[in-house]
């Protein structure tokens, strides 16, 4: 099977939209000889900061020597950015082939009446873990897609389980309330299983409970683990981690923004139990795979005259950490915003968390059929600002107005979809900035 076509036929299930639960995929992944039992995990959940979390504990990792398989959703570039073994992506051809074994299969699991079609995340998860079996890496970094409980991620048992941040999201599946989202977040928590996080509060309380019944040990970030911002520049951040057995002073991140601080100390604990797991993690390899981690899209520098910043904020928690990131990490004149936004998000407490940081706004449509109207968001927007709104249905007008609108001293900065911000780095790449 052509690469293309496996490609449009994976595309082509999107239709069928999202069910969750873990019938079909046990069942497609039984047709497969259930691939995902014969790998060693680090799981990761969670709200937002998942995808950084991966990216350094997969760093790591592969420094110390480990062959390290990495899935993470969605991707940024192209579809193959999605599972990688030791930094390399999963090969077109390997994808073509998988994928002509796992059609069929999800076929047969279609026509059973009491499952139903898999969705599209549930076949490209069944793809990742027959990949990972055949190639057999020493350890899978493993995102979860959505939620935790019922997500298609959650067939694993791992040696280690990291919930990140928690707030609201997705809240017509997940629940309306920030414990509700905290129970399905745990739903991940496995018997005896050392867990790391970053909640607090109400979430945390959650989260602390079900550890409590499952006898599994919780690890908090703040309390049992932090870390201590040292410096930063454009190129990167500077730290020192006081960990659960281990401290290490004057560690270096090349990301920008303080959360990642948290993400990185995160990591580094989950790093640290699998090291009672029997994974030989040196100081060097902390220090080194740390500083060699590549998560694109998040506070990302496209170009410094206008300085261009990417960042894949796309809920309220994200915005949040975005606005404080801003003015700690940047010096510029103006700041003009390019925003596209999914309507399934909550648009107006967004606009209200960014809009006082911009001095001009450019409304765009993200490459989704879940794109919010741009008309629909200007006229919300417009209700807080007196500032300059332009609309641009197409992204590279949006650039293009972005361009016109900005001096040399200015921040153009986009956000609001990681469809947005994948479409925007694929364009500066296709002009040929390198970064």
């Amino acid at each position: 099977m052509p690469y293309q076509e496996a490609l449009a036929w994976i595309h082509s299930i999107e239709r069928f939209g999202m069910n969750q639960g873990l019938e079909r995929i046990e069942a497609l992944l039984g047709y497969l000889g259930n691939p995902h039992k014969k790998l060693r995990y680090l799981h990761i959940g969670g709200t937002n900061g998942k995808g950084s979390t991966a990216a350094l504990a997969a760093s790591v990792l592969q420094a110390a020597g480990y062959r390290t398989g990495l899935y993470t959703s969605p991707y940024l570039n192209q579809f193959t950015d999605r599972m990688s073994i030791d930094g390399e992506e999963i090969p077109e051809d390997k994808l073509a082939e998988l994928v002509s074994i796992v059609r069929p299969l999800a076929g047969r699991v279609a026509k059973d009446p009491l499952l139903g079609q898999p969705t599209q995340f549930e076949i490209v998860t069944a793809i990742a873990f027959a990949y990972f079996a055949a190639a057999r890496p020493d350890i899978v970094v493993l995102e979860v897609g959505l939620g935790g409980r019922l997500d298609a991620t959650n067939v694993v048992n791992p040696l280690v389980t990291v919930i990140t941040t928690i707030s609201l999201e997705h809240t017509g599946v997940l629940g309306k309330t920030v414990e509700a989202i905290a129970g399905e977040k745990a739903g991940v928590i496995k018997e005896g299983t050392s867990v790391v996080t970053q909640a607090k509060g109400n979430a945390f309380a959650v989260i602390e409970e079900v550890c409590r019944q499952k006898n599994a040990p919780l690890y908090q970030l703040g309390k049992d683990f932090s870390a201590e911002y040292v410096g930063g520049d454009l190129e990167g951040q500077t730290f020192n981690y006081l960990g659960l057995s281990r401290n290490f002073i004057g560690l270096g991140i090349p990301l920008l923004g303080h959360y990642q601080i948290d993400n990185a100390s995160v990591a580094l604990s989950a790093l640290e139990l699998l090291g009672r797991k029997g994974f030989m993690l040196t100081e060097n390899a902390f220090r080194f795979g740390l500083s060699r981690t590549r998560w694109p899209g998040r506070l990302e520098i496209l170009r410094r005259e206008p300085l261009v910043v990417i960042d894949g904020a796309h809920n309220l928690e994200a915005f949040q950490g975005l606005r404080q990131a801003l003015p700690k990490t940047f010096s510029y004149k103006k700041m003009i915003l390019i925003l596209g936004i999914l309507k399934d998000k909550a648009v107006e407490e967004i606009l209200k968390e960014i809009i006082p940081l911009a001095d001009k706004l450019i409304i765009t449509r993200p490459d989704s059929p879940r794109a919010a109207d741009p008309l629909h968001v200007k006229k919300i927007a417009a209700k807080l600002t007196n500032g300059q709104i332009f609309v641009e249905e197409e992204i590279p007008a949006a650039i293009k107005r972005a361009f016109f609108l900005a001096s040399s001293q200015d921040l153009v900065l986009a956000a609001g979809s990681l469809y947005l911000i994948s479409e925007i780095r694929n364009h500066f790449i296709k002009s040929g900035v390198s970064f």
